[in-house]
């Protein structure tokens, strides 16, 4: 079986010139291996044809069989690593927790030991009738998050 970790130097020496970032390699049974990458601006087709045929170029058929699916981070797709989520400093995000919270607001920023969210909620003041909207700056650790991704929405 082809090992992940010869995959992910394989893609990360091509990609360090370049504006886009590995996201994921999956290699699974039967040597079927998936790459996903990402780009601080956009994946194109010509950035996956050309990391494909140079992951082609480094593995040898002779030696093992495989199977190479070479695409871009979907836009649905949770963000899985750090970059991804600087990328989406100032868009609206899902956020779900593992405690079951989902929330929704904007990614105000991002480190290693989690994420700033700027969330709406409605409040009712000492003495109103109604409740008014407010903006909350809340922050999560990496362990409470169990995915982010960006919210679409159509209006």
């Amino acid at each position: 079986m082809i090992e992940r970790e010869k995959i992910v130097r394989l893609v990360e020496d091509k990609l360090t010139a370049s504006d886009n970032y590995l996201v994921d390699v999956i290699v699974k049974p039967g040597n079927l291996i998936v790459v996903e990458i990402d780009s601080d601006r956009a994946v194109g087709i010509d950035d996956c044809v050309e990391l494909s045929r140079y992951l082609e170029s480094h593995l040898n058929r002779e030696e093992e069989d495989f199977e190479l699916e070479v695409g871009s981070a979907g836009i649905t797709s949770p963000f899985k690593t750090l970059r991804q989520y600087i990328k989406n400093a100032g868009n609206e995000v899902e956020v779900l927790l593992k405690s079951g919270v989902k929330l929704t607001g904007i990614l105000k920023s991002a480190d290693e030991k989690g994420i700033t969210l700027s969330v709406e909620k409605k409040v009712k003041p000492e003495g109103a009738k109604r409740k008014v909207t407010i903006e909350e700056e809340q922050w999560y650790t990496c362990d409470e998050i169990k995915y982010t991704k960006y919210l679409i929405r159509f209006k």
